[in-house]
């Protein structure tokens, strides 16, 4: 059944291609060879939207690309990592990424980004919108 995911107890088959975007949390972002999502978390506390990553191995500095388009926020990582024992030498790379939607009225352009221990943590500030009623008048013809 290559391709394609067994089913199970009645759920219906489902190809890869669709799991490959639910994965990477953007339709763009499948189906891309050697590519590999990225696991996060994300908050909205205090007026400030909070997204943390996993990405160990990584050099924030050299191998991290953040982007903001159209209030969709993708991280972007290659890792290369070398391991050396006594009689061998084992190397683990791949690319990584994920996107996700900004709330409502977030400020792409006032985010920050920090690294420490493994996890990127990004910060997005979402000012509450005043919302007031307004009553409208009606006229009559």
């Amino acid at each position: 059944m290559s391709g394609m995911i067994e089913r199970l107890r009645g759920w219906p088959v489902l190809p890869e291609d669709l799991l490959g975007w639910a994965e990477s949390g953007f339709p763009g972002l499948q189906g891309v060879p050697g590519l590999h999502g990225i696991r996060v978390e994300e908050e909205l506390k205090d007026g400030t939207y909070v997204l943390r990553a996993e990405l160990p191995g990584v050099d924030p500095t050299e191998d991290v690309e953040i982007t903001v388009t159209e209030g969709v926020l993708t991280l972007r990582a290659e890792r290369t990592e070398e391991t050396k024992e006594k009689h061998r030498t084992e190397f683990r790379y791949g690319t990584f990424a994920r996107s996700v939607r900004l709330p409502a009225g977030a400020k792409g352009d006032e985010a920050a980004a920090e690294y420490k221990d493994g996890v990127l943590t990004v910060t997005v500030p979402v000012p509450e919108e005043k919302t007031g009623t307004r009553t409208i008048p009606v006229r009559t013809g």
